[in-house]
C-alpha cells in the first residue's frame, strides 16, 4: 500500500451539511487509522474565521488510485453534497 493525499474542497454555504455528516465522516477516518493506514487528516480553517472551514486534506494508505477513489467517493461528505472536488494523488512520506 502507498500513501495518497485526498485534498477536497467544500462547496458554498455547506457549514451545516458538513456538521450533520461529521460524525459518520470520523467514524470512516477512526477505521483507517485503527487499521494503520492515516497518516494525518484535518480540515482547512478559513483565515479569517477558523470556525468555518474551506476543505478537508486527508493522507492516507490505499492499495491504488482507484482504491482511494473509491473510499473518497463513499465519503459522508461527499454523499452530503458537502465536496464540491476531490483531488487525488500519490503522496510521498519523507517526514513523519
Amino acid at each position: 500500500m502507498e500513501y495518497y493525499m485526498l485534498l477536497a474542497t467544500d462547496g458554498q454555504e455547506m457549514h451545516d451539511a458538513r456538521m450533520a455528516a461529521r460524525p459518520n465522516h470520523l467514524k470512516r477516518l477512526e477505521a483507517l487509522q485503527a487499521e494503520g493506514r492515516l497518516l494525518t487528516a484535518g480540515p482547512n480553517p478559513l483565515p479569517d474565521n477558523p470556525e468555518r472551514v474551506s476543505g478537508s486534506l486527508i493522507v492516507a494508505k490505499f492499495a491504488s488510485l482507484d482504491d482511494a477513489q473509491e473510499w473518497a467517493e463513499q465519503d459522508p461528505y461527499v454523499e452530503a453534497g458537502v465536496y464540491e472536488e476531490v483531488l487525488i494523488k500519490p503522496f510521498k512520506a519523507v517526514f513523519k
